[in-house]
């Protein structure tokens, strides 16, 4: 069974905050093999969106209203365990998280910064490229933005 929560940074527990940075640390420091400043004092501005599959933490985002990140509303740290891409969890947790930019924030548009490798996966939710790829740590990024 599948489950998302979606809190404010000080509505998390000290045991949800480790499991997420533990799972964007599994994927994008030890998996994709880039070392990068994760803890960026931008998780205090933040809604969380996190995806819990038998009470583990398996899918998570982070979203921000506009102006936090972007000059538009926008959702970053978008992570899934590698054993857990197979059963769609990174479409729902993207859905789940547009849904809360509209309940949160008021707002359709939404940028992001995403790896160029995943650009199909943001179409299938109506992201559009706006950018050359340029480097974010090392790896090859695009700005997507979605206004509808």
């Amino acid at each position: 069974m599948f489950q998302i929560k979606i809190k404010k940074f000080t509505e998390l527990t000290t045991n949800e905050l480790y499991e997420i940075l533990q799972l964007r640390s599994e994927v994008f420091v030890v998996e994709q093999d880039c070392v990068y400043q994760d803890i960026d004092y931008k998780d205090q501005k933040a809604i969380h969106v996190l995806g819990y599959k038998n009470e583990k933490l398996v899918a998570y985002t982070r979203i921000f209203k506009p102006g936090d990140y972007f000059k538009e509303a926008s959702i970053g740290r978008v992570v899934v365990a590698e054993n857990q891409r197979k059963f769609g969890y990174g479409h729902i947790i993207m859905e789940h998280s547009i849904e809360a930019i509209k309940a949160c924030f008021n707002e359709i548009t939404i940028k992001i910064s995403a790896q160029q490798y995943l650009q199909n996966f943001y179409e299938a939710h109506k992201f559009h490229q706006i950018s050359e790829a340029y480097l974010e740590d090392n790896i090859p990024h695009i700005a997507m933005l979605k206004s509808n």
